[in-house]
């Protein structure tokens, strides 16, 4: 099948710098800034033509975790944990003309507003008490100094990526819903990628090791985590662009201990799976492309962390 849009067209779009959300994954608060299944398919690659790229991203999340799961969060003991959260990140990308070592070479940036609700039994010795808390505002920074991409022929593009996240979002410790997780994050990422312009299949995988810093306000230091996202995609010429129908899968495992004098909980390490159906769709507009890609990735299995479902809604602008 010849599709009306080149995969050098589809591969124009910018990888996405995950959206922090303040939820339980294991580490503090369960959670940590790469967020499971937020880079895996075509949309995620790094742009492989000079210019620029305009990136919207929202996230919704639902989760709970079993009552008695022990999670600790911003300095707290927390059981029965429940939490929702709605993430909109906006962000800018640019692709210079001048090659590095002999890649496409761009930067770039992401900022989310986040909205969160967090419901738990909080723990106090033998004794509990319930709390909540909803709050909004301005999340952690993600920084993208170094993205790389390579085209060895039509079909195949590796990427090279290292996203930095920064705290600026507010946190309180005592307080269950933090826009920020008050630390940094490095997060150095390959990725490699297939698109066949004539049958219209495709799939990518991203993985990548998140290495964060001590939140000082707790004594807490996450450890490393490991990250595997992967998708295939079937896309179909409709109108005057390509409708892409796939699936996305992922892995999320730490593989260090959390360490310092708030993790009162030992190495509490976590993991999580999911899989899910993924639909999206590639609209060229003369010298620019617009890309709009829809993902619902429920998690089938967790440790230490909540079970929940992502809902995902990217749109990417290259011109």
């Amino acid at each position: 099948m010849k599709t009306p849009v080149t995969s050098k067209a589809i591969l124009f779009t910018i990888t996405t710098c995950a959206i922090l959300i303040p939820l339980s994954h294991a580490e503090e608060g369960g959670s940590g800034h790469v967020v499971p299944g937020g880079k895996s398919t075509l949309i995620d690659l790094l742009p492989t033509k000079p210019g620029w790229v305009f990136e919207a991203v929202y996230l919704h999340y639902e989760g709970d975790a079993e009552g008695s799961v022990r999670i600790p969060t911003a300095g707290l003991l927390t059981l029965g944990l429940d939490a929702s959260s709605d993430a909109l990140s906006l962000g800018g990308f640019h692709t210079f003309e001048q090659p590095l070592w002999g890649a496409y070479y761009s930067i770039g940036a992401m900022l989310p507003y986040v909205w969160t609700d967090v419901d738990a039994r909080i723990t106090l010795g033998p004794f509990g008490a319930k709390g909540s808390s909803s709050v909004d505002g301005i999340g952690d920074l993600c920084l993208m100094p170094l993205l790389m991409a390579w085209k060895p022929n039509e079909c195949w593009q590796i990427d090279a990526s290292l996203p930095v996240y920064a705290p600026t979002g507010d946190y309180d410790a005592g307080r269950l819903a933090n826009p920020g997780l008050n630390h940094w994050t490095f997060d150095p990422t390959i990725a490699a990628g297939y698109s066949n312009e004539k049958t219209g299949f495709n799939f990518a995988t991203h993985a990548g090791f998140a290495f964060s810093t001590e939140n000082n306000d707790t004594d807490y230091r996450n450890g490393t985590v490991f990250h595997l996202d992967a998708s295939a995609q079937q896309l179909l010429p409709v109108g005057n662009g390509l409708i892409g129908l796939g699936v996305e899968g992922f892995y999320q495992q730490q593989i260090t201990d959390d360490k310092g004098a708030g993790a009162t909980l030992g190495g509490f390490r976590g993991r999580t799976v999911g899989i899910g159906p993924v639909l999206s769709y590639i609209l060229p507009l003369g010298d620019s492309t617009l890309v709009a890609e829809a993902r619902w990735l429920p998690e089938l299995d967790t440790k230490n962390r909540l079970e929940g479902d992502y809902f995902w809604l990217k749109f990417v602008y290259q011109f």
